[in-house]
């Protein structure tokens, strides 16, 4: 049984549209940032600041897809509210720091910035599956991470558990609600992807992410396997 599908009215509209995920048990989030995490976190910011600027970030091809989605399916300019990876990127090559969170986001968010597939990582245990990617509808209630109460208008495309509660607004933010936290046990992780992303690159991160988390856990980590959405 998949773990997370694509609303049927939302898959007519947008055919291309897909997402990645997977899922982990038996997590122990630690605050502490391990050696590993510190190497490749390193190794990723000097190959950033090797090979973009902020003036021509915006004409890779990944990040320029991404931008186009926000302009044509959601009605957001994207050079005010960013695609994660792009957003994480542009800190960088402003020399400001990236959050340290804890291990799970942090990872999170340096794949993110390496790949330049934004992810999201979320609290499995407190969504109620089956999870759905579809159109929010008028009068939902959304709270970002760190930001205020958000009303949605019915046309925005979110992440969904079964309990009706958006825990995605995608592809840019994350719900408070199914935030990472230490006490978390079980992880979702969504790379979430646009159309003229291929598949391939979103089970890519995917594949970065798992590499990393079992190379840095001291303990016993049980996954699934990486699944993709298909319309």
């Amino acid at each position: 049984m998949d773990l997370i599908k694509v609303s049927d009215i939302l898959a007519q509209k947008i055919p291309e549209l897909c997402l990645s995920y997977i899922n982990f048990n038996g997590i122990r989030v630690q605050k502490q940032i391990s050696p590993t995490l510190n190497e490749y976190s390193s190794e990723i910011m000097n190959k950033i600041k090797t090979k973009y600027t902020l003036k021509k970030l915006k004409n890779n091809e990944m990040i320029r897809k991404y931008r186009d989605f926000y302009w044509h399916y959601l009605n957001i300019d994207p050079t005010k509210t960013r695609p994660s990876s792009e957003a994480l990127i542009r800190r960088i090559l402003a020399n400001k720091p990236i959050p340290n969170i804890n291990d799970i986001v942090d990872l999170n968010n340096w794949v993110s910035i390496d790949t330049l597939v934004p992810l999201g990582a979320y609290d499995l245990d407190i969504l109620k599956t089956p999870l759905i990617l579809r159109s929010s509808k008028e009068g939902e209630k959304f709270i970002p991470i760190g930001g205020s109460k958000k009303v949605m208008k019915g046309n925005e495309i979110v992440l969904a558990d079964d309990n009706c509660i958006i825990f995605h607004e995608y592809p840019h933010r994350d719900s408070e609600i199914c935030k990472i936290r230490l006490k978390t046990k079980k992880i979702l992780i969504v790379a979430c992807g646009v159309p003229g992303i291929e598949p391939k690159r979103l089970e890519d991160a995917l594949n970065v992410f798992r590499r990393i988390l079992i190379r840095t856990s001291k303990d016993q980590i049980y996954n699934s396997k990486i699944k993709t959405t298909s319309n």
